[in-house]
């Protein structure tokens, strides 16, 4: 068994995997609650990645392990990156990438992560990271016209919206979700048009609001960054 840990903007995600099999996956709200679910699990190595909480933090909690690593830039990795600010390049994104090599090898793969942000990831089928986009999330857009404006109100995302909003919340349901689609079905698109034979990867906690909506074959793969990190893990296992 092995351990790896994705800390995030807002949740700490934890998953047991058996070789490339995910055997259990939790979520957490704190480190303390995480700390609790590692003394009751069995694992042989440990990979952490975080974009809040500091690594290190939770490394401390781990006794027993062969090998505790962290995912930052410098460490090496199963597929290439042609990054020109490697170190301002974020863990998640890094994982998603190895995530869509381990899914689709040796093809050009285009991810979309509807998480915090809508993020996408192209890998080629060289497997070399070459970059992406990033973009506001669902909550975000509608956290900021809550904040920006003096009437919005602050709503969360319907399953359904309209194409024309007959009133201020179908309005901002409309313009944010499809708008988003829009988004979202353009680059793709656009990626298309450039590369062939192109597997595009839907991931994120937002991934239902884009699953059977989009123009484009898709696959679905909501945990695409534990599976990247857990290929990570393998690759250094192997030494």
């Amino acid at each position: 068994m092995n351990l790896v840990i994705d800390s995030g903007n807002t949740r700490i995600k934890a998953a047991l995997f058996n070789n490339t099999t995910l055997v259990l996956k939790e979520s957490f709200a704190h480190v303390a609650d995480l700390n609790v679910f590692l003394k009751s699990v069995e694992f042989t190595h440990v990979l952490v990645s975080s974009v809040s909480t500091n690594p290190q933090e939770i490394l401390t909690l781990i006794n027993n392990a062969g090998k505790k690593l962290i995912l930052n830039y410098q460490l090496p990795l199963p597929i290439k990156i042609n990054y020109a600010t490697p170190h301002t390049l974020g863990m998640d994104r890094i994982a998603s990438a190895c995530g869509a090599f381990e899914v689709f090898p040796n093809q050009n793969c285009l991810v979309i992560d509807a998480g915090t942000c809508i993020n996408t990831e192209f890998i080629d089928n060289s497997g070399t990271y070459q970059g992406g986009s990033i973009a506001p999330g669902i909550t975000m857009r509608f956290k900021a016209m809550h904040t920006f404006t003096q009437s919005l109100p602050l709503l969360t995302a319907s399953a359904q919206a309209p194409l024309t909003g007959n009133s201020t919340e179908a309005c901002m349901q409309s313009g944010v979700l499809n708008g988003a689609l829009a988004e979202v079905n353009g680059m793709i698109e656009q990626y298309q048009q450039q590369y062939e034979n192109l597997k595009v990867i839907l991931c994120g906690g937002d991934y239902p609001l884009f699953e059977n909506k989009l123009k484009h074959a898709i696959f679905v793969a909501p945990d695409l960054v534990l599976t990247g990190l857990n290929r990570i893990l393998r690759y250094h296992a192997e030494f």
